[in-house]
């Protein structure tokens, strides 16, 4: 009998744009062929009493401007086992809206801040007159990544030498125009503007499957004690 992966998908029905949950099915197939089933629930408003230390993988993905206006006002009940999770050096991947929910804040195009989990020492500021839309390649510790980004918001490290980017870019934008750096390492944790999904990037794919099946087999032994 396989064991069972457990993944976390937060806020699933609210933030899933551009073919993001395809990144939870790439890993599904992955973690199969490595002998393990994924269970996959949906962390959504509804869901009570979370928390994230009973999963081995945690994903966040993009969304509209409404939806994340939603979620932001349910994510402060989440912040702290969120919070606990990264810092326990456990496997997370956050894409766009999900990875700027990490920071402390974004300002919105009329000047407003809305405060995000302020989990890790960044921030983002939308400009609509420059959005980055396009193809993207970047190169990273495990190779060159291919996606595609969409975006208005310029994410900006608050402190350069607890997050380090997840890639140097080739072509596109990444975070911001003036850094030629795409999305955010700490810990286990990525953070990215990369749509398409990322994970269609075998090397990256495969990873991120190794870090969950770490995690998985610490989270069991952990429960055997």
């Amino acid at each position: 009998m396989s064991e069972t992966i457990k993944i976390a998908y937060l806020y699933e029905d609210l933030m899933n744009t551009y073919g993001d949950s395809g990144d939870v099915k790439i890993l599904s197939f992955l973690l199969k062929e490595q002998g393990y089933d994924s269970q996959v629930d949906n962390i959504s408003i509804d869901t009570k009493n979370f928390n994230a230390a009973d999963y081995d993988f945690l994903f966040f993905g993009g969304g509209q401007d409404f939806e994340q206006s939603v979620v932001a006002k349910d994510l402060v009940r989440n912040r702290e086992t969120i919070k606990d999770y990264i810092e326990a050096n456990k496997p997370m991947l956050c894409i766009c809206g999900g990875y700027q929910f990490l920071g402390k804040y974004y300002e919105t195009v009329g000047g407003d801040t809305i405060q995000c989990m302020d989990i890790l020492p960044m921030h983002t500021v939308f400009k609509a007159d420059s959005r980055m839309i396009g193809d993207t390649t970047y190169e990273t510790e495990w190779g060159t990544v291919h996606a595609f980004e969409n975006h208005s918001g310029r994410t900006y490290f608050d402190d350069k030498d607890k997050l380090k980017p997840l890639g140097k870019m080739i072509e596109g934008y990444g975070n911001n125009p003036e850094d030629k750096a795409e999305g955010m390492r700490y810990k286990n944790t990525i953070g990215s503007y990369s749509h398409g999904p990322i994970l269609k990037n075998e090397n990256i794919a495969k990873a991120i499957a190794e870090k969950i099946i770490t995690a998985h087999k610490e989270r069991m032994a952990e429960m055997a004690k």
